[in-house]
C-alpha cells in the first residue's frame, strides 16, 4: 500500500513547497566568500577563495580601512593568485579579501568626451564627471564575428599627405606605427587625432612617462583635438596590471561609441609597453619565459585585444597602434607578432628623421594592405610612380653622393633626381599643417604628370 493512497503525502503541498523554496533562493542575496591574504610577493597575493574565477574583481581591505582592488589571475592548487591593480601599501598577511562576483568594468558614455581619465575611468583633469549619464561595461568583450564584419570600402583621411597619398587607410582598418624612440610617433599620432576624419578619438597612453602626458595633451593633441577625444592614461610608475588594463579600457570606450553608429579612431601608444606589462604579470604568476622573456600569455593577449577594433554592423573603429621597437630592430618578437595581426604597418625611420624630414615615414618599407581595394586606379598609378622614383633614387644615392653618376647615363635616375625635391616637399608636413584627401590626390597627380 502506497503512501499516496493513504493521503499521507499531498502532492499540491509538495509542489507549492518547491516553488516557495525556489523563490526564496532566487530573492536571497548570494553570500560572498571572504578570504584572507596568505602570502604577499610584490603585488601578487595568495589566498584561499573558494569559487573564485579568473578575471574576478576582489576587494582587499587594509587595517586603515582602505579598499584596494585586485584581480584573480590564476590558481596554484587550491590557492587563488591575485594581482593588485594599485599599490600594495598597507596590505599584509591576514588582510581581508572580499569577492565581488563581478568582472572588472568601466563606466562609459558621452560625458567622457574631452576628458582625461585613468584605467578605472576616473577623471584626472580635476573636473567633475556626470556619472548619472554613464553606464557600466565589462573590460573583456568578444570581437565582432568574422562573418559579421562588413568589408572596408571607405577611405579614412588622416590629413597627413604621406599616409593619405601613399599608404591610404580605410574606415575600420587596423594599422601599426613602428619606430624607435624619439622619431616622432607621438607627434604623428597628435596630427592624425587633430585632423583625422573621425567623429570620436579614443587615445590610450600605456606606460607613458608622466612628463610626456601633459605634453601630448597640450601640444601634440591640442585643444582642438581634445574636444572630440577621450584620453586614458596609465603612466610607467603604475602597477603592471593597471598598464595592461589601460588599452582594454580604451577599447571598451571605443566600442561604446562604435555601437552608437559613430566613426571612432582608437589610438594606443604603445603596444610594446602593454606587452612588457603583460610579461611582468605572467612572470609574477609563474609562467615560463619564451622569446626575449615574454610569456605565452602575452602572445595570446595581443590578437584578443587587437581584433576587437575594426568595422562592425553598427559602426567602425579605425585603430592605430604604435610599436616601440627595441634597438630599431623591426623584427623583434612583439613587432613581428603585431605586424602579423594588423592590416598594415607604417615605419618611421631614424635615418629620415636625422635629415629633419618629418613625419619621418619610410614609405618604401611601409604598406597598407587595403590600399589596392580602396584607392582609385588613378590614385594607385600615381602612388606607384612616386614609389618607383623613390626606389630608383635610393638605389643610386651612393653613386650620386660621391659624384660617380654622370647625368644622362640613365633616364630613370635623371628623372628621379629631378623629382626628388618635389617628392620630399610632398612628404614633409608641419605639425599644425593639414591637407584634405582630395587635395592630396591632386598633388599626387601633379607629380605624376610632371614625371611623365
Amino acid at each position: 500500500m502506497s503512501l499516496e493512497s493513504e493521503n499521507l503525502v499531498d502532492k499540491d503541498y509538495i509542489n507549492n513547497l518547491h516553488i516557495a523554496v525556489k523563490e526564496t533562493l532566487e530573492k536571497r542575496e548570494i553570500r560572498k566568500w571572504t578570504g584572507y591574504v596568505n602570502k604577499v610577493v610584490g603585488l601578487l597575493l595568495e589566498a584561499k577563495l573558494p569559487g573564485a574565477m579568473v578575471g574576478e574583481l576582489c576587494q582587499v581591505i587594509t587595517d586603515q580601512g582602505e579598499v584596494k582592488p585586485a584581480e584573480v589571475v590564476g590558481f596554484r592548487g587550491d590557492i587563488s593568485l591575485l594581482l593588485l591593480l594599485v599599490d600594495g601599501r598597507g596590505v599584509h598577511q591576514g588582510s581581508k579579501i572580499i569577492q565581488t562576483g563581478r568582472l572588472l568594468e568601466v563606466m562609459v558614455g558621452d560625458p567622457l568626451l574631452g576628458r582625461v581619465v585613468d584605467t578605472f575611468g576616473k577623471p584626472l583633469d580635476n573636473k567633475e564627471l556626470n556619472i548619472e549619464e554613464l553606464v557600466p561595461r565589462p573590460l573583456d568583450a568578444e570581437p565582432p564575428e568574422a562573418f559579421g564584419r562588413p568589408r572596408i570600402d571607405t577611405v579614412f583621411s588622416t590629413g597627413t599627405r604621406a599616409i593619405d597619398g601613399l599608404l591610404t587607410l580605410g574606415v575600420g582598418q587596423r594599422i601599426g606605427i613602428f619606430a624607435g624612440s624619439g622619431v616622432g610617433k607621438s607627434t604623428l599620432l597628435g596630427m592624425i587625432a587633430r585632423y583625422g576624419d573621425a567623429d570620436v578619438n579614443v587615445i590610450a597612453l600605456v606606460g607613458e612617462r608622466g612628463r610626456e602626458v601633459q605634453d601630448f595633451i597640450e601640444v601634440s593633441l591640442g585643444e582642438e583635438g581634445l574636444k572630440k577625444s577621450v584620453v586614458i592614461v596609465a603612466t610607467s610608475d603604475q602597477p603592471a596590471m593597471l598598464r595592461v588594463k589601460c588599452l582594454f579600457t580604451a577599447t571598451t570606450i571605443a566600442e561604446y561609441f562604435r555601437d552608437q553608429g559613430k566613426n571612432v579612431l582608437l589610438m594606443a601608444d604603445s603596444v610594446t609597453r602593454l606587452a612588457m606589462s603583460a610579461r611582468d604579470v605572467g612572470l609574477s604568476v609563474g609562467e615560463p619565459p619564451t622569446m626575449k622573456g615574454y610569456t605565452p600569455s602575452v602572445f595570446a593577449m595581443l590578437p584578443r585585444i587587437l581584433e576587437r577594433s575594426g568595422r562592425s554592423k553598427t559602426g567602425a573603429i579605425t585603430a592605430i597602434y604604435t610599436v616601440l621597437v627595441e634597438g630599431d630592430d623591426f623584427n623583434e618578437p612583439i613587432a613581428d607578432a603585431v605586424r602579423g595581426i594588423l592590416d598594415g604597418h607604417i615605419i618611421l625611420s631614424r635615418h629620415i628623421a636625422a635629415r629633419n624630414h618629418f613625419p619621418s615615414v619610410d614609405v618604401l618599407s611601409s604598406v597598407s594592405r587595403l590600399f589596392p581595394e580602396i584607392a582609385s586606379k588613378e590614385h594607385q598609378q600615381a602612388a606607384g610612380f612616386i614609389r618607383n622614383m623613390m626606389a630608383t633614387y635610393n638605389n643610386a644615392e651612393d653613386l650620386i653622393a660621391i659624384g660617380a653618376y654622370e647625368k644622362g647615363s640613365d633616364p630613370r635616375i635623371d628623372k628621379a633626381v629631378a623629382l626628388k625635391p618635389v617628392i620630399d616637399s610632398f612628404l614633409q608636413q608641419g605639425i599644425f599643417e593639414t591637407t584634405n584627401f582630395e587635395e592630396t590626390q591632386k598633388l599626387l597627380q601633379e607629380i605624376n604628370n610632371q614625371g611623365n
